[in-house]
Protein backbone atom coordinates (compact mmCIF):
# COMPACT_ATOMS: atom_id res chain seq x y z
CA UNK A 1 0.00 0.00 0.00
CA UNK A 2 1.45 3.58 -0.87
CA UNK A 3 0.21 6.27 1.59
CA UNK A 4 1.23 9.94 0.81
CA UNK A 5 1.98 12.57 3.40
CA UNK A 6 1.29 16.27 2.68
CA UNK A 7 3.05 19.34 4.67
CA UNK A 8 4.32 21.80 2.29
CA UNK A 9 3.32 24.60 4.47
CA UNK A 10 5.74 23.00 7.66
CA UNK A 11 8.63 24.79 7.98
CA UNK A 12 9.39 26.13 11.78
CA UNK A 13 7.26 26.17 14.90
CA UNK A 14 3.65 23.78 15.98
CA UNK A 15 3.59 22.68 12.60
CA UNK A 16 7.27 21.96 12.07
CA UNK A 17 6.40 19.40 15.35
CA UNK A 18 3.74 18.06 14.02
CA UNK A 19 5.58 16.95 11.04
CA UNK A 20 8.35 15.56 13.09
CA UNK A 21 6.12 13.12 15.24
CA UNK A 22 4.64 11.96 12.41
CA UNK A 23 7.57 11.07 10.54
CA UNK A 24 8.86 9.30 13.91
CA UNK A 25 5.78 7.44 14.05
CA UNK A 26 6.09 6.07 10.61
CA UNK A 27 9.91 5.43 10.88
CA UNK A 28 9.53 3.36 13.87
CA UNK A 29 6.41 1.19 12.54
CA UNK A 30 7.10 -2.46 12.25
CA UNK A 31 4.73 -2.79 9.15
CA UNK A 32 7.02 -2.42 5.59
CA UNK A 33 4.20 -3.17 3.60
CA UNK A 34 3.80 0.12 3.41
CA UNK A 35 5.46 2.87 1.70
CA UNK A 36 5.34 6.11 2.59
CA UNK A 37 5.70 9.19 0.23
CA UNK A 38 6.54 12.64 2.27
CA UNK A 39 6.36 15.67 0.26
CA UNK A 40 7.59 18.86 2.13
CA UNK A 41 8.84 22.00 1.24
CA UNK A 42 12.58 22.84 2.89
CA UNK A 43 12.51 20.18 5.86
CA UNK A 44 15.09 17.47 5.74
CA UNK A 45 13.49 14.21 6.41
CA UNK A 46 15.65 10.90 6.26
CA UNK A 47 14.76 8.68 3.55
CA UNK A 48 14.91 4.48 4.55
CA UNK A 49 13.83 1.39 2.67
CA UNK A 50 9.99 2.25 2.61
CA UNK A 51 10.12 6.26 3.18
CA UNK A 52 10.57 8.78 0.34
CA UNK A 53 10.93 11.93 1.05
CA UNK A 54 10.17 14.43 -2.09
CA UNK A 55 11.00 18.12 -1.43
CA UNK A 56 9.79 21.26 -3.35
CA UNK A 57 11.43 24.19 -1.40
CA UNK A 58 10.10 26.68 -3.78
CA UNK A 59 6.46 26.41 -2.78
CA UNK A 60 7.53 28.99 -0.15
CA UNK A 61 8.32 31.86 -2.61
CA UNK A 62 4.31 33.28 -2.86
CA UNK A 63 1.64 32.25 -1.93
CA UNK A 64 1.01 31.96 -5.87
CA UNK A 65 3.26 29.07 -5.81
CA UNK A 66 1.44 27.70 -2.71
CA UNK A 67 -1.53 27.32 -5.57
CA UNK A 68 0.11 26.37 -8.40
CA UNK A 69 1.51 22.96 -6.24
CA UNK A 70 -1.65 22.18 -4.98
CA UNK A 71 -3.64 22.75 -7.64
CA UNK A 72 -1.61 20.80 -10.51
CA UNK A 73 1.46 19.34 -8.95
CA UNK A 74 0.18 17.60 -5.77
CA UNK A 75 -2.66 15.40 -7.89
CA UNK A 76 0.26 14.81 -10.56
CA UNK A 77 2.08 13.17 -7.83
CA UNK A 78 -1.05 11.08 -6.32
CA UNK A 79 -1.46 9.53 -9.81
CA UNK A 80 2.54 9.05 -10.45
CA UNK A 81 3.02 7.55 -7.31
CA UNK A 82 0.08 5.29 -7.79
CA UNK A 83 -1.37 6.31 -3.90
CA UNK A 84 -4.33 4.50 -2.43
CA UNK A 85 -4.16 6.83 0.70
CA UNK A 86 -3.30 10.31 1.16
CA UNK A 87 -2.96 12.11 4.99
CA UNK A 88 -2.88 15.38 5.07
CA UNK A 89 -1.41 17.56 7.70
CA UNK A 90 -1.53 20.78 6.46
CA UNK A 91 -5.41 21.15 7.57
CA UNK A 92 -6.89 21.02 4.03
CA UNK A 93 -7.43 18.07 1.51
CA UNK A 94 -5.80 17.43 -2.34
CA UNK A 95 -7.79 18.71 -5.09
CA UNK A 96 -8.92 16.51 -7.78
CA UNK A 97 -7.76 13.11 -6.90
CA UNK A 98 -9.91 9.87 -5.83
CA UNK A 99 -8.67 8.07 -3.31
CA UNK A 100 -9.24 8.23 0.35
CA UNK A 101 -8.01 11.01 2.04
CA UNK A 102 -7.29 11.66 6.07
CA UNK A 103 -7.39 14.96 7.38
CA UNK A 104 -5.25 16.51 10.55
CA UNK A 105 -6.51 19.92 11.46
CA UNK A 106 -4.41 22.60 13.55
CA UNK A 107 -5.18 24.99 12.47
CA UNK A 108 -7.82 27.24 15.01
CA UNK A 109 -8.00 30.34 13.63
CA UNK A 110 -11.28 29.70 11.88
CA UNK A 111 -12.78 28.02 14.87
CA UNK A 112 -12.35 30.32 17.52
CA UNK A 113 -14.91 33.30 18.59
CA UNK A 114 -12.20 35.86 18.90
CA UNK A 115 -12.54 37.57 14.94
CA UNK A 116 -10.11 39.82 13.06
CA UNK A 117 -11.20 42.61 10.70
CA UNK A 118 -9.18 42.97 7.67
CA UNK A 119 -8.47 46.22 8.49
CA UNK A 120 -6.81 44.67 11.78
CA UNK A 121 -4.81 42.07 10.22
CA UNK A 122 -5.02 41.02 6.79
CA UNK A 123 -3.03 37.36 6.55
CA UNK A 124 -5.25 36.50 10.26
CA UNK A 125 -8.52 37.90 8.33
CA UNK A 126 -7.83 35.56 5.44
CA UNK A 127 -7.24 32.70 7.31
CA UNK A 128 -10.88 33.00 9.10
CA UNK A 129 -12.68 34.04 6.30
CA UNK A 130 -10.82 32.33 3.00
CA UNK A 131 -8.40 29.48 4.25
CA UNK A 132 -10.86 28.58 6.72
CA UNK A 133 -13.71 27.50 4.42
CA UNK A 134 -11.39 25.53 2.38
CA UNK A 135 -10.32 23.74 5.89
CA UNK A 136 -14.27 23.19 7.17
CA UNK A 137 -14.32 21.96 3.21
CA UNK A 138 -12.18 19.59 3.38
CA UNK A 139 -13.47 18.14 6.96
CA UNK A 140 -16.51 17.63 5.01
CA UNK A 141 -14.91 15.35 2.34
CA UNK A 142 -12.51 13.75 4.26
CA UNK A 143 -12.78 9.74 5.36
CA UNK A 144 -11.54 10.66 8.48
CA UNK A 145 -10.47 13.91 10.14
CA UNK A 146 -7.90 14.00 13.51
CA UNK A 147 -7.69 16.84 15.65
CA UNK A 148 -5.50 17.65 19.02
CA UNK A 149 -8.56 18.59 21.59
CA UNK A 150 -11.73 18.04 22.07
CA UNK A 151 -12.44 21.26 22.06
CA UNK A 152 -11.16 21.26 18.41
CA UNK A 153 -12.91 18.27 17.72
CA UNK A 154 -16.67 20.00 18.80
CA UNK A 155 -15.66 23.27 17.27
CA UNK A 156 -15.11 21.22 13.58
CA UNK A 157 -18.48 18.91 14.32
CA UNK A 158 -20.38 22.38 14.46
CA UNK A 159 -18.59 23.94 11.57
CA UNK A 160 -18.65 21.61 8.94
CA UNK A 161 -22.02 19.71 10.12
CA UNK A 162 -20.07 16.51 10.50
CA UNK A 163 -20.52 13.48 12.88
CA UNK A 164 -18.97 12.78 16.26
CA UNK A 165 -17.47 9.55 15.13
CA UNK A 166 -15.62 11.11 11.88
CA UNK A 167 -13.38 13.19 14.30
CA UNK A 168 -10.97 11.15 16.24
CA UNK A 169 -8.55 13.22 18.89
CA UNK A 170 -5.25 12.20 19.04
CA UNK A 171 -3.23 14.55 22.05
CA UNK A 172 0.46 15.57 20.29
CA UNK A 173 3.26 13.31 21.63
CA UNK A 174 5.50 15.02 24.50
CA UNK A 175 8.33 12.70 24.58
CA UNK A 176 9.90 14.41 27.71
CA UNK A 177 12.35 13.20 29.84
CA UNK A 178 11.65 14.98 33.80
CA UNK A 179 15.18 15.75 34.99
CA UNK A 180 13.68 18.74 37.31
CA UNK A 181 10.46 19.68 38.70
CA UNK A 182 9.37 23.37 39.90
CA UNK A 183 11.51 24.79 42.83
CA UNK A 184 8.72 27.27 44.91
CA UNK A 185 11.72 29.61 46.19
CA UNK A 186 12.04 33.42 45.96
CA UNK A 187 13.60 33.51 42.29
CA UNK A 188 11.08 31.22 41.10
CA UNK A 189 8.27 32.79 42.69
CA UNK A 190 9.65 36.42 41.32
CA UNK A 191 10.09 35.40 37.67
CA UNK A 192 7.58 34.58 34.87
CA UNK A 193 8.23 33.07 31.65
CA UNK A 194 5.97 33.53 28.18
CA UNK A 195 8.19 30.74 25.64
CA UNK A 196 5.97 32.18 22.27
CA UNK A 197 6.62 33.84 19.00
CA UNK A 198 5.33 37.55 17.96
CA UNK A 199 2.25 36.41 16.26
CA UNK A 200 -0.58 39.41 17.87
CA UNK A 201 -2.82 36.44 19.14
CA UNK A 202 0.04 35.56 21.27
CA UNK A 203 -1.07 38.50 23.27
CA UNK A 204 1.84 39.89 25.06
CA UNK A 205 0.06 43.12 25.58
CA UNK A 206 -1.87 41.73 28.40
CA UNK A 207 1.75 40.95 30.26
CA UNK A 208 2.88 44.45 29.31
CA UNK A 209 -0.17 46.24 30.67
CA UNK A 210 -0.28 44.11 33.75
CA UNK A 211 3.97 45.10 34.48
CA UNK A 212 2.59 48.84 33.99
CA UNK A 213 -0.34 48.41 36.62
CA UNK A 214 2.57 46.71 38.83
CA UNK A 215 5.26 49.86 38.34
CA UNK A 216 2.34 52.26 39.98
CA UNK A 217 2.51 49.94 43.28
CA UNK A 218 6.22 50.79 43.61
CA UNK A 219 9.64 49.21 42.73
CA UNK A 220 8.67 45.83 42.83
CA UNK A 221 11.39 42.61 42.26
CA UNK A 222 10.49 40.03 39.75
CA UNK A 223 10.75 40.08 36.43
CA UNK A 224 9.11 38.68 32.78
CA UNK A 225 10.78 36.80 29.94
CA UNK A 226 9.98 36.65 26.55
CA UNK A 227 11.28 34.80 24.44
CA UNK A 228 11.65 37.62 21.57
CA UNK A 229 14.65 39.91 19.81
CA UNK A 230 12.15 42.73 19.62
CA UNK A 231 12.50 42.98 16.08
CA UNK A 232 10.16 40.36 14.71
CA UNK A 233 7.48 42.38 13.10
CA UNK A 234 5.80 45.52 14.22
CA UNK A 235 3.50 43.86 16.56
CA UNK A 236 6.75 42.90 18.45
CA UNK A 237 8.92 46.38 18.07
CA UNK A 238 5.63 48.35 19.62
CA UNK A 239 6.26 45.96 22.79
CA UNK A 240 9.74 46.62 22.78
CA UNK A 241 9.32 50.26 22.52
CA UNK A 242 6.90 50.00 25.48
CA UNK A 243 8.91 48.16 27.45
CA UNK A 244 11.84 50.54 27.06
CA UNK A 245 9.90 53.79 27.76
CA UNK A 246 7.83 52.54 30.80
CA UNK A 247 11.55 50.67 31.97
CA UNK A 248 9.31 47.73 32.85
CA UNK A 249 11.17 44.52 33.97
CA UNK A 250 10.64 42.56 30.72
CA UNK A 251 13.69 40.94 28.90
CA UNK A 252 13.93 39.86 25.28
CA UNK A 253 15.87 37.17 25.51
CA UNK A 254 15.06 35.70 22.16
CA UNK A 255 15.12 32.16 20.77
CA UNK A 256 15.52 29.59 23.40
CA UNK A 257 16.15 25.41 22.55
CA UNK A 258 13.80 22.72 24.06
CA UNK A 259 16.26 22.61 26.73
CA UNK A 260 16.13 25.90 27.95
CA UNK A 261 12.92 26.43 27.96
CA UNK A 262 12.40 23.34 29.73
CA UNK A 263 15.05 24.42 32.79
CA UNK A 264 12.89 28.14 33.00
CA UNK A 265 9.79 25.93 33.81
CA UNK A 266 11.17 24.56 37.11
CA UNK A 267 12.65 28.20 37.61
CA UNK A 268 10.18 30.39 36.75
CA UNK A 269 6.74 30.71 36.63
CA UNK A 270 4.52 30.09 33.24
CA UNK A 271 2.19 33.13 31.92
CA UNK A 272 0.18 32.04 28.61
CA UNK A 273 -1.90 34.52 27.79
CA UNK A 274 -2.24 33.05 24.03
CA UNK A 275 -6.17 32.63 23.19
CA UNK A 276 -5.65 31.26 19.87
CA UNK A 277 -4.47 27.49 20.19
CA UNK A 278 -5.22 24.00 19.37
CA UNK A 279 -3.40 22.55 22.05
CA UNK A 280 -1.12 24.99 23.42
CA UNK A 281 1.82 22.64 24.30
CA UNK A 282 3.67 24.81 26.75
CA UNK A 283 0.96 24.18 29.51
CA UNK A 284 1.43 20.41 29.27
CA UNK A 285 4.61 20.80 29.81
CA UNK A 286 4.79 23.27 32.43
CA UNK A 287 2.57 20.95 34.28
CA UNK A 288 4.82 17.80 33.37
CA UNK A 289 7.17 19.95 35.18
CA UNK A 290 4.84 21.03 38.44
CA UNK A 291 4.98 24.29 37.52
CA UNK A 292 2.90 27.41 38.40
CA UNK A 293 0.79 28.67 35.36
CA UNK A 294 -1.08 31.61 34.62
CA UNK A 295 -3.26 30.93 31.84
CA UNK A 296 -6.00 32.48 29.46
CA UNK A 297 -9.11 31.33 29.97
CA UNK A 298 -9.84 29.51 27.14
CA UNK A 299 -11.50 26.16 26.00
CA UNK A 300 -7.80 24.98 25.03
CA UNK A 301 -6.09 25.76 28.38
CA UNK A 302 -9.20 24.47 30.68
CA UNK A 303 -8.68 21.11 28.52
CA UNK A 304 -5.20 20.70 28.62
CA UNK A 305 -5.03 21.71 32.79
CA UNK A 306 -8.00 20.20 33.64
CA UNK A 307 -7.64 18.80 37.49
CA UNK A 308 -4.36 20.63 37.92
CA UNK A 309 -3.91 22.25 41.50
CA UNK A 310 -1.14 24.92 40.18
CA UNK A 311 -2.97 27.05 38.02
CA UNK A 312 -4.98 30.81 37.71
CA UNK A 313 -7.21 31.18 35.01
CA UNK A 314 -7.65 34.92 33.85
CA UNK A 315 -9.94 36.50 31.47
CA UNK A 316 -7.83 37.19 28.21
CA UNK A 317 -7.44 40.66 28.20
CA UNK A 318 -8.07 41.72 32.11
CA UNK A 319 -4.47 42.91 32.95
CA UNK A 320 -5.44 43.68 36.03
CA UNK A 321 -6.39 40.30 37.05
CA UNK A 322 -2.75 39.09 35.83
CA UNK A 323 -1.25 41.47 38.03
CA UNK A 324 -2.97 40.42 40.87
CA UNK A 325 -1.62 37.07 40.24
CA UNK A 326 1.63 37.93 39.40
CA UNK A 327 2.07 40.15 42.63
CA UNK A 328 -0.16 37.48 45.07
CA UNK A 329 3.03 34.62 43.79
CA UNK A 330 6.09 36.88 44.28
CA UNK A 331 4.70 38.37 47.46
CA UNK A 332 3.60 34.82 48.99
CA UNK A 333 0.26 36.05 48.96
CA UNK A 334 -0.65 32.76 46.98
CA UNK A 335 1.04 29.43 48.05
CA UNK A 336 2.42 26.99 45.80
CA UNK A 337 0.55 23.62 46.09
CA UNK A 338 2.40 20.70 47.05
CA UNK A 339 1.47 17.55 45.08
CA UNK A 340 2.10 14.42 43.04
CA UNK A 341 0.96 15.13 39.77
CA UNK A 342 -1.46 12.76 38.42
CA UNK A 343 -1.68 12.58 34.13
CA UNK A 344 -4.73 12.11 32.52
CA UNK A 345 -3.94 8.58 30.66
CA UNK A 346 -7.31 8.53 28.21
CA UNK A 347 -7.15 5.86 26.21
CA UNK A 348 -6.89 8.79 23.02
CA UNK A 349 -3.50 9.92 24.62
CA UNK A 350 -1.78 6.65 23.98
CA UNK A 351 -3.14 6.16 20.36
CA UNK A 352 -1.21 7.00 17.60
CA UNK A 353 -1.99 8.82 14.53
CA UNK A 354 -0.98 5.89 12.48
CA UNK A 355 -3.33 3.37 13.84
CA UNK A 356 -6.50 5.53 11.87
CA UNK A 357 -4.76 5.31 9.01
CA UNK A 358 -3.63 1.46 8.34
Amino acid sequence: MNIMVFDVPAINGGALSVLNDFYQEVAEYEDTNINWIFVVSTPRLRETENIKVIRFPWIKKSWGHRLFFDQIIAPKLVKQYKVDKIFSLQNVIIPNVNCEQNLYVHQSLPFVDYKYSFRDNKLFWVYQNIVGRNIINSIKKAKRVIVQTKWMKQACMEKAQVDSGKINVVPPTINLEIKERFNPNDESLSTFFYPANGSEYKNHQVILEACKALNKIGELKYKVIFTLNGNENPYVADLYSQVQKEKLPIYFEGFKTREEVFDLFTKSILIFPSFIETYGLPLKEARMHEGIILASDTPFAREVLKGYANVKFFETFDSKKLSLLMYHYFSRKELYKFQTEDYDHEIEHNRKIITFLT
